[in-house]
């Protein structure tokens, strides 16, 4: 049986190429972190919105906005724009929650 002779700069570049995979896959999770970060985020901010519109449900329209259609689409973007925010600043911790899960998951 005949042995090929060891190069070097073979195995260099097989260990270059195996760091860059390695280094794109570190990225890749990152990246699908962030991800999951985002859209656990996403989550509590529609909950939260939920929360207020069925809070704000009960509330009777004020004088001062008149009422009808356009105080409803008004209260509605306040709601979101609201939960948003909420969310985005620690919120109640259903983020926390919801993204702990997602990597759990994607670890299995």
């Amino acid at each position: 049986m005949d042995m090929l002779p060891f190069d070097p700069s073979i195995a260099m570049t097989q260990s270059g190429v195996n760091g860059l995979k390695k280094a794109q896959d570190m990225a890749s999770n990152a990246m699908s972190e962030d991800k999951a970060r985002k859209a656990a985020q996403e989550f509590e901010a529609v909950f939260l919105t939920q929360i207020l519109e069925t809070m704000y449900a009960g509330v009777e329209p004020d004088s001062v906005m008149g009422g009808g259609n356009a105080e409803k689409l008004f209260r509605s973007m306040i709601n979101e724009k609201t939960a948003q925010s909420m969310a985005k600043n620690g919120g109640i911790g259903l983020a926390d929650a919801v993204y702990s899960e997602i990597i759990r998951l994607q670890e299995m």
